[in-house]
């Protein structure tokens, strides 16, 4: 699988581009703000988005989900309690605030251990609630995209509604430590950095130990 990581948006979401280089079939994950950046990368890259794939449904990382769709007529998938958690209306109101555009309703919902088909590869499911309801990492068993669950010495904020610290912890120890440690981790933002593995989350994370 081929991987690309673009800082996008206001808030430095890391959107990736991922996908098939035998079918040139790919996936946008997170493309939370400069969609025309996003769009001209997959043009240059001659690939066609199949797929627009949300980690979670935070505004700043799902708030470019409708320009691309539009423009390639992708499917978004999102895990099936984000898309039931952001559909309800006093969440919609608390995350206006920050100003950005929520994702259009989910085209197929997914839960842990489903399998998202792009071209010849095959993406792993797997969901890490803590930071959202619904949240997800996506695993190919060399690359985790780890969204806001793991950071690079760090973790997802726990404190808007539908977090959990204690959640976020577990579903990081159990679901994730649990993969090969030299596992690559693309985090959703480079706060500490933009990649790192699991082992070196395991042995540095303050959060972890």
């Amino acid at each position: 699988m081929f991987l690309k990581q673009l800082t996008v948006g206001s808030m430095g979401v890391c959107c990736y581009i991922v996908g098939c280089s035998k079918t040139n079939r790919c996936a946008v994950i997170d493309p939370g703000g400069d969609e025309d950046k996003i769009l001209k990368e997959v043009k240059d890259s001659g690939l066609t988005i199949d797929a627009i794939i949300a980690t979670h449904g935070h505004p700043d990382h799902v708030c470019g989900n409708r320009i691309i769709k539009e423009a390639s007529g992708a499917d978004i998938i999102m895990h099936e309690l984000d898309e039931e958690f952001f559909a309800k209306p006093d969440v919609q109101n608390y995350f206006s605030m920050l100003g950005l555009e929520a994702s259009p309703p989910a085209d197929r919902t997914v839960k842990d251990g489903d399998i998202i088909t792009i071209g010849e590869e095959e993406i792993k499911v797997i969901h890490t609630p803590g930071h959202t309801p619904g949240g997800m990492c996506l695993f190919n068993g060399a690359d985790l995209i780890t969204g806001d669950t793991l950071f690079v010495g760090g973790i997802g904020r726990t404190d808007f509604p539908g977090g959990s610290y204690d959640e976020l912890i577990s579903s990081i120890k159990n679901k994730l430590l649990v993969l090969p440690g030299e596992t690559a981790v693309w985090p959703g933002h480079g706060y500490g950095g933009s990649r790192s593995t699991l082992a070196e989350e395991a042995k540095s994370n303050p959060y972890l130990s």
